[in-house]
Order: structure tokens, then sequence, then C-alpha cells
């Protein structure tokens, strides 16, 4: 007749057991993620914005749209009551935060995020299927983010919305974002995708730091005169509406140059590089049958 376990040796090797494990989850909260974890991340998120439901997508990059506008108001405001000095313009580069922060905090749909979340599940399977789940959420969200844009630069040139002086400012921030030709944009546009792809990349381990992140990343995107399609949707809208240059101008020469950039800046560029940096431990794990744990509470902000 077999002897049961003994209860008192049992108790002690759980409470090891579980004192082990509550130290493994304490180093992974302290440490940094790698690159596999944060690569996992983004994954996972994208995944999960590749099946939200069409109507969720319409509204959240409405939203996105038309609050983009904020950062575009902010650097207004700070250029009409800022003195005239050569360093002001640095300070007017923060107000492009702005709104920026209000969309990535708001989790809303913002179009150059996608070029790196919902692509990293299309590069990682590789199916038709995710390639079209992709382009269909690519689609709503740049249409629905153009909208909102056009709205929001239409509204802000009613009278009696903004001031006088604001509304000059608002047009002269516009004409700066707005100048040049169409390759000189889509070159402009390049590095902006690969800085808000760069952002969505370095969030996962941001922890108390991500707004402080964020506020570097735009800045830097307004202060080093890159352009950004949404954004300046709103600023080219502003021009279209005041009459100073036509759709076509704003389609040909702005539109459709800084949105080839901003794709080619975050997908090609940035997207394919990191996922050059992962996929062989992601492919040991997928051989391996391994599932990537993610610390506790970790997640794209």
């Amino acid at each position: 007749m077999n002897n049961p376990e003994n209860p008192s040796r049992t108790q002690p090797a759980q409470s090891e057991a579980m004192h082990r494990r509550a130290e493994e989850r304490s180093v992974l909260s302290a440490s940094r993620l790698s690159a596999r974890l944060i690569y996992e991340v983004i994954r996972r998120d994208g995944e999960e914005e590749l099946n939200r439901p069409s109507v969720s997508l319409i509204w959240s990059g409405l939203a996105a749209g038309i609050l983009i506008s904020l950062s575009v108001i902010a650097q207004a405001v700070l250029k009409a009551y800022l003195p005239k000095a050569d360093w002001a313009w640095l300070i007017e580069c923060f107000g492009y935060s702005l709104g920026f922060i209000v969309v990535i905090y708001g989790r809303m749909q913002l179009f150059t995020e996608n070029t790196i979340t919902t692509v990293m599940p299309v590069v990682a399977q590789r199916s038709a299927t995710c390639l079209r789940k992709m382009l269909r959420l690519w689609g709503i969200v740049l249409a629905a983010n153009v909208t909102g844009a056009t709205i929001a630069s239409a509204f802000l040139l009613l009278p009696g919305v903004v001031p006088t002086e604001l509304a000059d400012s608002l047009l002269a921030v516009a004409r700066h974002a707005v100048e040049g030709t169409a390759s000189g944009n889509f070159f402009r546009a390049l590095p902006a995708g690969v800085l808000i792809a760069a952002l969505v990349w370095v969030m996962p381990g941001a922890r108390g730091e991500s707004l402080l992140i964020v506020l570097a990343m735009t800045w830097l995107l307004a202060a080093a005169g890159f352009a950004h399609v949404i954004a300046g949707t709103v600023e080219a809208g502003l021009l279209v509406w005041h009459g100073e240059i036509g759709i076509g101008h704003a389609l040909f020469r702005f539109f459709l140059p800084v949105l080839a950039g901003n794709v080619a800046g975050g997908t090609a560029i940035f997207t394919l590089v990191t996922w050059g940096q992962v996929k062989n431990e992601v492919a040991q794990a997928d051989e391996g049958g391994q599932e990537i744990g993610l610390p506790s509470g970790t997640r794209r902000a």
C-alpha cells in the first residue's frame, strides 16, 4: 500500500515555487523589454486593431482627424503671442505635440501609427487575409482622418470662431507647413514616418516616461520641418478654404507626396528594419512552440 505524500514536504515546495514566480514577475517588471517583447506587444495590438468593426474605425479615425487640429491651433497660439525672436520657433513647436498627445493617449486611430502597428501582423503571418484586413483598415482610417481634418480646418475659419490675430497665425503656420515641391514634400515626409513608427515602437517600454517621449518626438517632427499627412491636411485645408491654394495643389503637391513619404518611412524603412532584428528569435520561438509572456500591464500607450 502506497503512502500518501507528506503534506509537510509539499507545502514548502509549493511555497518556494510561488516565491520564484513572484520573483520572475518582479524581474520582468523592473527590467527593460527586449526587442522581441516589444514586437509582441505591437503585433498583438495590431491584430486587435485589424479585427475591429468598420464603424468603430470610422468614428475613431474621424475623432483623430478632428483632434489632431489641436496641434495646429496650439502652435498658432504660441506663434501669435510669443515675442518675435529666433528662439521663439523652438517654443512654438511644442504646441505641435498637443494634438498627438490627445490622439495617442485617447487610443484614437491615426493613420501614421498604423504604418507599423498593423503591418507587424502582416509581416509575421504573410497571409493574403491579413493583408486584406490591413488594407481595409488603412483605407477606412485614412478616409476618416482626412474627413475629420478637413472639417476641423473649415470650422476654424468660420467667422467668430477664433480671433483675427489667431486666424492670421493659423494661416502663417499652414503656409510654412505646406510650402515646397511635390518631391521635396515626399522627402520631408520620410523622416516623419520613421519618427511616428519609432514612437510606437518605444512606447511599450516607456512606462512612466511615455508622455515625455511623445512630446520629444512630435516636437522634433515640427522643429525639423518634417511633414505629417494628417496634421498637414488640417494645414492644407486652411489654405484651400481661405482661397490661397487650389485643391489640385493641395492634393498633388502636398497630400499625395506626404502620404507616400510617411508610408515609406514608417513601413518600408522602420518596420522592416525592426522586423529584421527580431525575426530569427520569433521563428525560433514558433518552432519550439513557445508562447511569449508579457509583463503584467504591458501594452502600447
